[in-house]
């Protein structure tokens, strides 16, 4: 056989390869999960038996069934009635949480779920709380109530915690281990949480819309990635309720136990773990923009996009070429 011919044979077999995965013919498969209290959707690159969407809803329902600070019946529940819990892997995400909380000052603040039963946003039945009130909780809010080993976890003076913050950040790494393992590529979307695995079949890029707040049902802007990202969007107008004339969000400031009132409409963060940026797309929310650009020039492991109420949208320089459809001032260290 000719050199020429034998480098085309070769050609072809690399091209099968890519759409096969040499197992059997790729398929896109798309499945919708509700977990989380929110709808999730999944889509993978597989073999059409090869069983990973099964376990992918499998893990979204029992981590719901775990972290949930709202049934009664869950592992966090057990742990907020009781004081005390001995879980290995429910001590990593709170013990890994808790170091998050410390690099960013308290902002992000895993021991506010008093105070967000207060304003009524787990039962979804909003109301502004009486200032003594709301301050009465004070006493039981605070980081330093929450001791962690391997796998121990104390909460001391009434504290209770809340993993909203974290949660489907954490839900999306056990998802992209899955993938990995199973040697998989797709797009997750778990809520405003975005994880990529892998690379499409067709070697096109990952294109993941940031929504408009004053539009949620269109972009703002779109983010083309390539490769295994985790992208998580936190924002005011995701959950919301207003009164007299005032909105509160749902993203409580640890130092006032009331709802963020800053320039933001949304922060979106770009990272390789889903649990950092899910935790840190709330702090850089609750910090500010100014606050926020400072922390990330002091940091190496994420970037960011800040769309503020007038409308304006900074970037960190990392983004800046993949940011498409959008104005935007890009900040750079």
């Amino acid at each position: 056989m000719k050199r020429s011919s034998l480098a085309v044979l070769l050609s072809a077999i690399l091209l099968l390869c890519l759409f096969t995965g040499c197992a059997g013919t790729l398929r896109q498969q798309d499945r919708t999960v509700f977990a989380m209290d929110t709808v999730m959707s999944l889509r993978v690159y597989a073999p059409e038996k090869d069983g990973t969407l099964d376990a992918l809803e499998a893990l979204l329902i029992e981590l719901d069934r775990e972290l949930s600070a709202t049934d009664p019946e869950s592992k966090l529940s057990g742990l907020n009635s009781s004081g005390a819990a001995s879980d290995r892997a429910l001590a990593d995400l709170v013990r890994r949480s808790a170091d998050l909380s410390r690099r960013t000052g308290g902002a992000l603040d895993l021991s506010l779920l008093p105070a967000s039963r207060l304003w009524g946003f787990p039962s979804k039945l909003y109301q502004v709380p009486d200032p003594e009130a709301l301050e009465a909780l004070r006493s039981r809010i605070g980081m330093d109530k929450i001791s962690v080993t391997e796998e121990e976890i104390l909460l001391t003076d009434g504290a209770q915690l809340d993993l909203g913050a974290v949660a489907k950040g954490w839900a999306a790494d056990r998802c992209r281990e899955i993938l990995e393992e199973n040697g998989v590529s797709g797009i997750l979307a778990l809520g405003g949480n975005i994880q990529t695995v892998g690379k499409k079949p067709d070697g096109t890029d990952w294109k993941i819309g940031i929504q408009d707040p004053e539009d949620p049902s269109r972009n703002r802007l779109v983010l083309t990635l390539a490769g295994t990202h985790a992208v998580v969007t936190s924002g005011d107008y995701q959950r919301a309720f207003t009164e007299n004339g005032v909105t509160y969000c749902h993203i409580l400031d640890p130092q006032t136990l009331s709802p963020v009132q800053n320039s933001l409409r949304s922060v979106t963060v770009v990272a390789d773990e889903g649990l950092l940026a899910d935790g840190l797309s709330t702090a850089l929310f609750v910090m500010g923009r100014e606050a926020g650009v400072a922390f990330w020039r002091s940091s190496t492991d994420f970037e960011a996009v800040w769309i503020e109420a007038d409308g304006a949208v900074t970037v960190t320089e990392g983004l800046s070429g993949a940011v498409h459809d959008g104005d935007v001032t890009v900040v750079k260290r």
